[in-house]
């Protein structure tokens, strides 16, 4: 058995190329940017309203559980901080573009999602607020089976921006 030892010269990135590396890398963190990091919640318990829910509920419980304890439906509310009421979710599907033939080339995808917050005892932090995310997807009769699956992918994408939202929003909750 023969081993064969190759001989890498210096292929790495030119002295050039590293100087603007270091460069953009120093004008980023000179302006203030930096990731986003994990979120800090106010509160160490909240209770998600209606049990389960819809998909956006469920996935907000999934997604809170790893920063604060997410009450399970059969303890009592009055164990919670906060109340996160998702009181709708509600997706559309609406045509936005068709040829002359009058065939569906473009349709539009929403998701809106009502929710609000409350202690247990009743007192609104939030009112009904809502979030609504739209997505524009092509159509084509000839791969109907794969543009419905793109349409599921979409609306989980919404669901998931929406519920980072929703945590973003509850980051900023203080409770007094």
């Amino acid at each position: 058995m023969k081993f064969c030892l190759v001989s890498i010269k210096n292929r790495g990135m030119p002295k050039q190329s590293l100087v603007w590396a270091f460069l953009v890398l120093g004008l980023l963190t000179g302006c203030g940017f930096h990731l986003r990091g994990n979120l800090a919640f106010a509160f160490s318990s909240i209770a998600i309203t209606p049990y389960p829910g819809s998909a956006v509920a469920q996935e907000l419980r999934r997604s809170l559980g790893s920063a604060v304890n997410v009450l399970k439906p059969h303890d009592p509310l009055t164990q919670a901080q906060l109340v996160m009421n998702v009181l709708s979710e509600q997706r559309e599907k609406t045509v936005v573009g068709v040829n002359a033939s009058g065939q569906v080339r473009e349709f539009q995808l929403r998701n809106r999602v009502k929710f609000s917050l409350t202690t247990p005892q009743g007192r609104e932090i939030w009112a009904e607020n809502e979030i609504l995310q739209q997505r524009d997807i092509s159509y084509n009769e000839s791969a109907a089976l794969a543009k419905e699956a793109e349409e599921i992918l979409l609306y989980r994408d919404m669901q998931t921006d929406i519920v980072q939202q929703i945590m973003r929003r509850l980051a900023t909750v203080q409770l007094f």
